[in-house]
């Protein structure tokens, strides 16, 4: 990027813009979901003499990942201890129950079973409470058939692990919040501002959007579903792709809402990154089940139906997409079975809880998780940040990232106060 000469380009598409001569913004931040404006409110407060501008290409805040979110605030017992996504997941947890309490916004600490239905299942209960200890959570308790029945009376199973921590949110509230206390703080919202390429200037960046063009000293990319792409149009390799994989969900009926008291879930496949099929009761109070995990044709492919062919050919001609392909093509078989088929969806269920019927499911919504590959195949697990110059990428933030959205806001504010540009 040091040897661009003014105004040259970064990308080729719309060559045409014009240049906007305005003063240039001190920060420029890419994407409107939960973690960019929870790095904006953030920086609102700790660059208070600082512009800064969020660009959301939709027309509303939190329309992709974090407005399909399931609403659970995570605890943190899943992830490997000493991980960024672990300490910042579980500090992340407290935050957003101060932070919902704070504001009124609705939310309820209800606790979650973390359900063995064999004793393969069960004997990896043990090692995730000690991942869980190591974590920093406290109240984690193994439950044998009876004890887990008197906090779930209709749960399947041999033995739990219950996680007293984890809880229920509204997280396009939250995004609203974040949104109205960094406006108090100066920060502007662009919507409908997509990013289309960048060019260099100076010491400046012109973000080429489709409302103009955005001159500013930094960018921070949180573009989520598109990051990598956006690192791309920058002129960085974020040496990984981002492969859209489609939740589905069924919603359970109402009359049957009395089988699941908060939320059960299947112990984890640590081979996976997706915690499989599970009971979530939203704060609203209805009740879902899910998801499939199958692969999306589109990186906002939220109905089977949708397709590009673009981005689907991007995928498939990804040496770490045919990578994982080949390790991986049993379970992604079995997941896409159960999408096209409700009685193998009713039956992974039943493991669960067995008293639920085919009657008792609706299909229900569903949302696009954006999982990392490394060029080998490897599925990139922990959060990842790729800082260039004038650039920050915050290139693999999925699940539990709303839930760690503070913290996460906090790490990025920190990232830019060290790259020494806007302070």
């Amino acid at each position: 990027m040091a040897g661009l000469t003014r105004w040259q380009t970064l990308s080729t598409e719309n060559p045409g813009f014009r240049t906007n001569t305005m003063a240039p913004y001190d920060i420029a931040v890419v994407g409107g979901g939960i973690v960019g404006m929870s790095f904006a409110m953030q920086a609102g407060s700790a660059f208070p003499q600082k512009r800064i501008v969020v660009l959301e290409k939709e027309n509303k805040l939190a329309r992709h990942q974090t407005g399909h979110n399931s609403g659970v605030i995570h605890s943190g017992v899943y992830y490997k201890a000493g991980s960024l996504k672990a300490r910042l997941c579980v500090a992340g947890a407290r935050e957003m129950v101060e932070f919902c309490a704070q504001h009124a916004i609705p939310h309820e600490v209800c606790g979650k079973l973390i359900v063995a239905t064999n004793a393969e299942e069960a004997a990896r209960l043990d090692d995730l409470q000690a991942r869980g200890i190591a974590n920093g959570l406290t109240g984690l308790e193994l439950l044998d058939g009876a004890a887990m029945r008197e906090i779930e009376p209709n749960v399947g199973g041999i033995r739990a692990l219950r996680v007293p921590a984890t809880g229920i949110t509204d997280y396009a509230l939250v995004t609203a919040k974040y949104a109205e206390i960094a406006a108090q703080s100066g920060v502007e919202v662009k919507t409908g501002a997509g990013v289309v390429g960048f060019a260099r200037a100076g010491d400046e960046v012109v973000v080429r959007t489709r409302r103009g063009e955005v001159a500013t000293r930094y960018v921070v990319n949180c573009a989520g579903l598109y990051s990598d792409r956006v690192a791309r149009l920058a002129g960085h390799d974020p040496e990984m792709m981002l492969v859209p994989f489609r939740g589905e969900y069924y919603d359970l009926a109402p009359a049957r809402a009395h089988l699941v008291r908060s939320l059960i879930y299947p112990v984890p496949d640590p081979a996976y990154p997706f915690l499989g099929v599970h009971f979530t009761r939203r704060i609203h109070g209805n009740i879902d089940a899910g998801p499939n995990a199958v692969l999306a044709f589109r990186r906002e492919g939220y109905r089977r139906t949708d397709f590009d062919l673009g981005e689907a050919m991007q995928v498939a001609q990804y040496p770490g997409f045919r990578a994982m392909a080949r390790k991986h093509w049993k379970n992604g078989l079995g997941e896409m079975r159960r999408s096209w088929s409700k009685r193998l969806f009713v039956q992974s269920c039943q493991r669960l809880l067995p008293a639920v019927t085919m009657d008792d499911m609706t299909p229900g919504g569903s949302g696009v998780r954006a999982q990392a590959v490394a060029a080998d195949g490897t599925l990139v697990d922990d959060f990842r940040f790729l800082p260039r110059d004038r650039f920050l990428h915050v290139l693999n933030v999925p699940s539990p990232a709303a839930t760690a959205s503070l913290p996460i806001g906090r790490e990025i504010v920190d990232m830019v106060r060290k790259a020494g540009v806007v302070v």
